[in-house]
């Protein structure tokens, strides 16, 4: 569990001890010629590689992996880390939101391409098989009492919930989906099929998942009702 002391006490001689290999070496006199513009754009890359390598570590050790190890992943320094995130909470927030806002982005656009909206559900519905994946490896901090960590379950609901709810109602729009599904239930659903564990893992959780979502097709019965009416 990430308390407001384990957050950042665990991490203080990891970042002391590279202080100086990363930064004892700098020209104090170098002037920096780069426009503001230039900086902020390279500065908002660096952050994105760090989310991304971050996830990645965090699924396979948790949220209390080494820094060295997600800087490595990412192909930075350590004392780059600790500039864009100064303590290990701020990261794993950071980490969860970005992978909330990733997922909620993606239904717009599969609704905007030329695809079936159960086909479209599906592959909304696999990122959000791998977002909770990676929210298990979170699990230590989601526990926290840390307000910043709590309020991420609200966000994922204002985020997520309504972006299932869009390729829901064009999947009932087109015919193709029960009307009584309704996304909460579903994304509920998916969630208790994600939870991994000894004999069930990720592909035995993707295949249950498959089969959930064919049980949400329109039964033949509401199809008839439809007709006759």
């Amino acid at each position: 569990m990430l308390s407001s002391e384990g957050a950042v006490l665990p991490d203080l001689a990891e970042r002391c001890s590279v202080n100086l290999a990363e930064h004892g070496s700098v020209n104090k006199g170098r002037e920096v010629t780069e426009p503001i513009g230039v900086r902020a754009a390279g500065a908002q890359r660096t952050r994105e590689t760090l989310l991304a390598a971050a996830a990645a570590v965090f699924v396979k050790q948790g949220v209390n992996a080494p820094m060295r190890d997600i800087a490595r992943h990412a192909g930075v320094g350590v004392g780059t880390v600790y500039r864009h995130f100064p303590n290990r909470a701020e990261l794993v927030v950071a980490v969860y939101r970005h992978q909330i806002e990733e997922c909620a982005a993606l239904a717009p656009r599969l609704l905007a391409e030329s695809i079936a909206p159960v086909e479209a559900l599906s592959l909304w519905v696999d990122a959000f098989v791998e977002f909770l994946v990676t929210k298990h490896g979170l699990g230590a901090a989601l526990q926290s009492e840390d307000s910043s960590l709590q309020s991420l379950h609200t966000l994922m609901l204002d985020e997520l919930v309504p972006a299932c709810g869009s390729l829901i109602d064009a999947g009932v729009a087109a015919g193709e989906f029960d009307s009584g599904v309704t996304p909460y239930v579903l994304m509920r659903a998916i969630g208790n099929l994600c939870v991994l564990g000894p004999g069930y893992d990720r592909e035995d959780a993707r295949a249950m998942v498959d089969r959930l979502l064919l049980g949400c097709g329109r039964t033949d019965m509401e199809a008839g009702e439809s007709t006759a009416s």
